[in-house]
């Protein structure tokens, strides 16, 4: 889908503001499928949590990023914006498993060939009840982004660490020359 641009890279790194911002410009945005997964699943007692069962949560989290792909065509607009994709926890699974989910994946839930990451930004990079990974995790992650996107034939942009408005039209001015 030509108008689906994913919004990704390191935890911490800003994404969910500069989402914010182009929601209250008045753009589509989908909301991160790993942090709706984690309440979820601590509300209602569940395992499927990066810190009890990762692969589980993985799973929970592919499965919601293909129901946020599917539904996300009757979203009004010129874009839809995605809090991270079917690409991250693709490729966080083949990592921790092994096997080669990143393939499938790929043919299945595509996005706008324009992809944004976040750079690592330590100096705004907090750890919050869904988020108790460390920056050291956190740059490993986004380590695995930087490879697993363009292997897809996806074109990475690196978001520049600016205000969000400033980010916004970034990403904005990008998706029209492209």
């Amino acid at each position: 889908m030509d108008n689906f641009v994913v919004i990704s890279g390191c935890s911490g790194g800003g994404k969910s503001t500069l989402l914010s911002e182009l929601h209250r410009q008045g753009h589509a945005i989908v909301e991160e499928p790993g942090r709706r997964i984690v309440q979820e699943e601590v509300q209602a007692g569940g395992h499927a949590l990066p810190w009890t069962d990762m692969a589980a949560f993985l799973r929970r989290v592919i499965a919601r990023a293909l129901e946020d792909h599917e539904n996300a065509s009757a979203r009004p607009g010129k874009w839809v914006f995605f809090d991270r994709g079917l690409v991250d926890a693709a490729a966080a699974l083949q990592e921790l498993t092994g096997e080669p989910h990143l393939a499938g994946i790929g043919r299945r839930g595509r996005y706008c060939r324009s992809v944004f990451l976040a750079p690592p930004w330590p100096e705004i990079y907090v750890q919050d009840s869904e988020r108790r990974h460390d920056m050291h995790a956190a740059l490993v992650e986004y380590g695995r982004l930087q490879m697993a996107y363009p292997a897809l034939g996806y074109e990475v942009f690196v978001l520049p660490r600016v205000s969000a408005l400033e980010r916004v039209d970034f990403v904005l001015d990008t998706l029209s020359d492209a």
